[in-house]
């Protein structure tokens, strides 16, 4: 697959594990494990690059004596979930067109 569409269907499912509740990066890997493994240092990448483009914020809070980072989608992050579902509307199409059964040559 192509790194740099990787890389965008990366950041939106992280985006959609986050969009419901805040969440911290643990529980974002457990969340997404039955779609796709994600690497505990590929998350982190993903959720600084999220954070510098405003998509999300990050708060620290104590647990168990420790902080935890949790992250919080902004509008802008939900902004983008909804592009990416127009998008993907096209990237659909375009699939459908290439894998059509030519009726010519069956």
């Amino acid at each position: 697959m192509d790194v740099q569409l990787k890389r965008g269907l990366l950041d939106i499912c992280v985006l959609a594990a986050i969009k419901n509740e805040d969440s911290y990066g643990y529980k974002i890997i457990k969340d997404m494990k039955p779609y796709l493994e994600l690497s505990e240092s590929t998350l982190y990448t993903i959720l600084k690059r999220l954070e510098a483009a405003k998509l999300l914020t990050v708060r620290s809070m104590e647990h168990e004596g420790r902080l935890r980072k949790y992250y919080h989608i902004t509008e802008a992050g939900m902004g983008r979930i909804e592009e990416f579902r127009e998008e993907w509307k096209e990237i659909l199409s375009i699939y459908s067109f290439i894998t059509r059964e030519d009726a010519g040559h069956e």
